[in-house]
């Protein structure tokens, strides 16, 4: 079972892979704890929420999506790969003698 350690270290280097995630989920965090000191109404605590949730779900799914692309990519030339292994020797089946 994976200790409270290794989920921290597993999140920590997925943040790192995606630096851009890391910073929303950051600006989440600094809207809990009103480390500006500036969110004094419950709404507009709820309006920054809002607006970072919308920017890391928009920087989430072009993350997947250049994620994507790369996969498709390689699945592509790994394909193309394939199918260049070998040279074709045949020329196709000879023909048959006519029948008598």
């Amino acid at each position: 079972m994976a200790t409270r350690v290794d989920e921290d270290t597993k999140l920590l280097e997925l943040l790192n892979r995606h630096p851009e995630l890391k910073q929303r989920v950051r600006a989440l965090a600094d809207i809990a704890e009103d480390t500006d000191g500036d969110l004094v109404r419950a709404d507009e605590a709820e309006r920054r929420v809002i607006e970072e949730v919308r920017r890391i779900g928009q920087e989430t799914l072009h993350s997947w999506a250049e994620g994507r692309i790369a996969r498709g990519e390689e699945e592509h030339l790994q394909a193309e790969r394939v199918r260049r292994a070998g040279k074709k020797n045949s020329a196709g089946t000879p023909r048959s003698e006519p029948s008598r």
